[in-house]
């Protein structure tokens, strides 16, 4: 060992301790931090699936490759960092002698060859990413961009580390050639023998680099170390564990259709027995998110995937899911001091720390402790109301998210405590919850009135109860039976049903809403009222039928989820269909036959909780498909599963769009783009706010918003349907 070889040796012997002993106490803080959570025992089942879906998502990309470039250049630059790694260790030999390297598969061409091959598509990818990162900077033209609020050193510091790990590997192999110390054939590292061509003799060259390389390495995990908030980074170990604990492994949508019950100490939350003393209700302190919810904050990398398919972001309304993101995991980290030495506010909000406990937390914490979860500017609040309120729920946050990040749930879960501990959200919401009390629907609208749509048939609507037997209850919904736009997708399905032959029977004044605009706002207790009073009621119509002949089929996809993916927490277990689903079915199979193709051109629009929340989207462009002829579908550039939403999901509907551009008719200005005459839709709600944009624009002559039913109708019966469209006014 050279006099070089010895100072390098020391060198990377001591910067690798002192970034070793920062990263155990570091790691062991984010532990810690975490653990601060609330019980979440669910996580912790079907381990198997679960790992197959970790390593499924890591390894294969499925959600990074969504965005292919990216998701290609990011999984080369993943594959890099894990197998270099291997590099990495090698350089500790190579530190010592020039001539070092790993034993056993160190000196295997086999081995050359991959880490040479992994070196220059890492190089190649990460190249890609800062161009992307550099080309989306927020301080560039033509306004923000999905890294708006990121933390750009951060990124910045990471890609340049990498950059630099991958050309110092080059060159400790560059050095290895010209000193005649490299194993490996042209063949198999032709990079690494160019580079040795131009490179001089130097012997001591690849102790040099090789603790150039250990320096920077270990300088990435010094500066994350001292920064355990720089999700950018410490993703690279988070994210399996996040993914692995996501809330459905098996389920394509995790952390969409159902909502997270609303728990209390790893338990669901029983109304019957709750005491508001002793039962947590929704989140009003950061320590009150599951553990899984503090892993979430941490393992969020800010790449702003979510941020760019946010309808409230992209209508200039201050929600941004990755900023709520940031802005929560800042909190708790800065919270973490005043509660890991014993603080925190019990349940009637009385301070759980002896004053001895808290003498010695820095005065900084316990300025954050005493802000408000929620709250405006001059609260100091960490989430503005505004932020919260501004929430469609359409999943498009956590459908983009690579993590699997639940921000749908985190945010419902705010509005729990806020709607039923401190009465607090949009003074206009609180007209729709009373009538949901009081009338059993949002409108108000008497429930003597919820069958007059089956009035002026050609044929007898059944009623559950009269008739003996049916195939499907016909779940009508609240906008179904009282909205008179929806009104006309009603009828369009009871007549398509009836031409099909399919048995039908409906509840009539039977049934109340599914409780789905309270849940979303955050009324859980509105919501379980409404949702036992129906389950009680479809359990007595399903009476002695197993799940397969318990059908439902629903054209709401709110009350579609709702009933299908929700009830079954309250004892409510069901076969539920939309009606799409059931109308694709029954032309596939020949029982409704389109004969008049529609013209003028077709565009279709997802809804939100058919579409990326259920994963339909193929039935609907079925029934469509079928009913244009030879022509095909129209799609708006955003659509499927990034479809962008309406902006009536989240018991929007019922709530004012003060800020920003509206939804809507961003939205409706979308899908005029595309040319076409008619804008189908598969949801009311969606129905009455595409409808309102296009009115808004005075295109209402040019375009028409109709249901996916109502175009199948107008083929399968022209005369008939065209009467009924004549016949039937539109609702203000």
């Amino acid at each position: 060992m050279g006099s070089v070889q010895i100072v390098t040796t020391i060198l990377a012997a001591a910067i690798t301790a002192v970034a070793v002993g920062l990263a155990v106490r570091a790691v062991m803080k984010m532990v810690a931090v975490i653990r601060l959570g609330q019980p979440a025992p669910e996580r912790f089942t079907d381990k198997g699936t679960r790992t197959k879906t970790m390593l499924a998502e890591t390894a294969g990309h499925t959600r990074m490759l969504r965005w292919s470039v990216v998701g290609a250049a990011h999984w080369f630059v993943m594959i890099a960092f894990i197998v270099l790694s291997l590099l990495v260790l090698e350089a500790y030999f190579e530190v010592v002698t020039p001539g070092g390297g790993l034993p056993i598969i160190g000196p295997t061409t086999v081995f050359g060859l991959a880490t040479e091959l992994i070196g220059v598509l890492g190089l190649v990818g990460i190249l890609v990413l800062m161009a992307i990162r550099l080309g989306n900077r927020p301080t560039r033209p033509g306004g923000r961009s999905r890294f708006t609020g990121s933390t750009m050193w951060q990124g910045y510091f990471v890609e340049w580390v990498v950059l630099l790990v991958l050309i110092f590997g080059f060159l400790i192999r560059g050095f290895k050639v010209a000193t005649d110390h490299f194993e490996y054939p042209v063949w198999a590292t032709p990079v690494s023998h160019a580079i040795g061509a131009a490179l001089p003799a130097w012997t001591a060259g690849v102790s040099v680099a090789a603790l150039i390389k250990i320096v920077i390495s270990m300088t990435w995990l010094i500066v994350i170390s001292l920064n355990v908030t720089m999700g950018v980074a410490w993703h690279r170990f988070l994210a399996f564990p996040n993914i692995f604990f996501k809330r459905n492994p098996g389920r394509a949508g995790s952390g969409l259709g159902a909502l997270r019950p609303m728990m209390s100490d790893g338990k669901p939350l029983d109304f019957e027995e709750a005491d508001p003393e002793k039962d947590q209700f929704g989140v009003a302190q950061v320590e009150q998110f599951t553990w899984k919810g503090l892993l979430d904050f941490s393992t969020c990398t800010e790449c702003g995937r979510c941020q760019s398919q946010c309808p409230a972001w992209n209508t200039g309304k201050p929600l941004s899911p990755k900023l709520l993101v940031l802005s929560l995991r800042d909190h708790a980290y800065a919270k973490a001091p005043y509660l890991l030495a014993g603080g925190g506010k019990d349940l009637t909000g009385e301070e759980k720390a002896t004053a001895a406990q808290l003498a010695h937390v820095d005065v900084l914490a316990l300025a954050e402790a005493d802000r408000p979860l929620i709250g405006g500017a001059e609260e100091n609040g960490v989430i503005d109301p505004d932020v919260l309120w501004s929430c469609t729920t359409c999943g498009a946050c956590v459908e983009q998210c690579p993590v699997d990040i639940e921000h749908v749930d985190h945010i419902v879960d705010m509005r729990r405590y806020q709607v039923l501990i401190e009465s607090s959200f949009p003074s206009e919401a609180g007209v729709m919850l009373r009538n949901l009390e009081n009338k059993g629907n949002p409108w108000g609208a008497p429930q003597n009135t919820r069958e007059d749509w089956t009035k002026g048939f050609g044929f007898e609507v059944p009623r559950v109860g009269e008739v003996e037997d049916f195939e499907y209850l016909f779940w009508v919904g609240c906008a179904g039976a009282f909205e008179d736009r929806a009104k006309k997708t009603t009828r369009a399905v009871a007549t398509l049903l009836h031409e099909a032959g399919v048995s039908f029977a409906i509840l009539g004044e039977g049934e109340t809403c599914t409780g789905d605009p309270a849940r979303r706002i955050g009324n859980e207790f509105v919501f379980q009222m409404l949702a036992q009073q129906n389950v009680e009621t479809l359990n007595e119509a399903f009476e002695g039928r197993e799940k397969s002949k318990r059908k439902i089929v629903a054209t709401c996809p709110h009350c579609f989820n709702t009933l299908g993916n929700e009830y079954g927490q309250l004892g409510g277990d069901f076969e539920v269909v939309h009606h799409t689903q059931l109308l694709a079915h029954l032309v596939s199979t020949g029982k409704l036959t389109p004969v008049q193709p529609v013209d003028g051109g077709v565009t279709y629009h997802d809804p939100c909780y058919l579409g990326r929340h259920n994963r339909v989207f193929t039935p609907p462009r079925e029934v469509l498909g079928s009913a244009l002829g030879s022509a095909e579908i129209t799609e708006m550039p955003r659509n499927s599963e990034r479809s962008f939403c309406c902006g009536a999901g989240g018991a929007r509907m019922w709530m004012e769009e003060k800020i920003g551009k509206r939804i809507n008719v961003e939205r409706v200005e979308e899908a005029m783009s595309t040319g076409a005459k008619t804008i189908a839709v598969g949801c009311p709600f969606c129905s009455t706010m595409l409808n309102d944009g296009v009115n808004g624009k005075g295109a209402g002559e040019q375009v028409e918003v109709v249901d996916v039913a109502s175009v199948l109708l107008r083929s399968v019966k022209p005369t008939d349907a065209a009467g009924e469209k004549e016949s039937e006014p539109i609702a203000g």
